[in-house]
């Protein structure tokens, strides 16, 4: 693994069931996989799902507690922690960057399941500091994607930008103890959709995503699984004239073709 990162690359991971911190799987071994592709982070910067709150917030605590963010799970969930530090430095950073809007520094929160359930398996001995930042649940998905654009300067000091969620999550019709032979068509166009737009730098469509039809209100119903999304296509710089390679290191169906478990790389 290299150790000095150069502009480390930003990356979205569908997260899907926490018991993915759980069970080894096609998915989680792509997570390693992934994590073993990139420079080794001098620090993460997580926008997580699960942390859809009012306001912009950064986690500020110098250990940040694994918080354990769900109901109906085995013990054994529960029992996981993710001791990684956290850092002054970066919520600074993140807070000057991000000047004029507002950010609150959050002593509370700490490492939700969007995040750790990943990490486990990326960096396992939680020895790189993490630092989430919220998403907040009052702007548009336009205001997102301003906002995050403005966290371009992290990759070039070594933060890996780490997004957190399912581009396609509708848990009314996922499959709980059920399968299905095949993924819902809905789920598989705008799974697709995304596979194509993001490499081709169609911003627009994937910002505007609402104005996509039936396909994209079924696959987005709520919208806090897909904006983390959108913090990492800020990252691609086509308004800037730069082209970087674009990746899917994972992709898949959970839930009976209920969430995508597309991963995406930029850089």
């Amino acid at each position: 693994m290299t150790t000095e990162p150069g502009t480390m690359p930003a990356v979205f991971v569908g997260h899907g069931s926490p018991m993915n911190a759980l069970e080894p799987n096609e998915w989680t071994s792509g997570w390693e996989e992934l994590a073993r592709s990139m420079p080794r982070p001098r620090a993460i910067l997580s926008v997580s799902a699960h942390w859809y709150v009012p306001g912009v917030r950064v986690t500020a605590a110098e250990q940040p507690r694994t918080i354990h963010d769900f109901g109906g799970f085995p013990p054994a969930l529960h029992q996981v922690q993710y001791p990684a530090p956290g850092s002054a430095e970066l919520c600074r950073r993140v807070t000057e960057l991000l000047s004029p809007q507002p950010v609150a520094a959050d002593r509370h929160w700490g490492l939700d399941h969007g995040t750790w359930s990943l990490l486990v398996h990326m960096y396992p001995e939680a020895d790189i500091p993490v630092v989430q930042l919220s998403v907040d649940e009052n702007l548009t998905p336009r205001e997102h994607y301003e906002l995050a654009k403005r966290l371009r300067p992290l990759r070039e000091e070594g933060v890996l930008i780490l997004g957190s969620g399912n581009v396609v999550h509708n848990l009314h019709t996922y499959a709980w103890g059920l399968t299905r032979d095949e993924p819902f068509d809905w789920g598989v166009r705008f799974n697709q959709r995304i596979r194509e737009a993001v490499p081709a730098g169609r911003i627009d469509e994937l910002v505007d995503y609402e104005q996509c039809g039936q396909d994209a209100l079924l696959s987005v119903p709520t919208p806090e699984h897909y904006l983390p999304f959108l913090y990492v296509i800020a990252q691609c710089r086509h308004d800037e004239g730069i082209q970087e390679p674009v990746t899917f290191p994972v992709d898949g169906y959970d839930g009976g073709g209920a969430i995508s478990m597309l991963s995406v790389r930029i850089g």
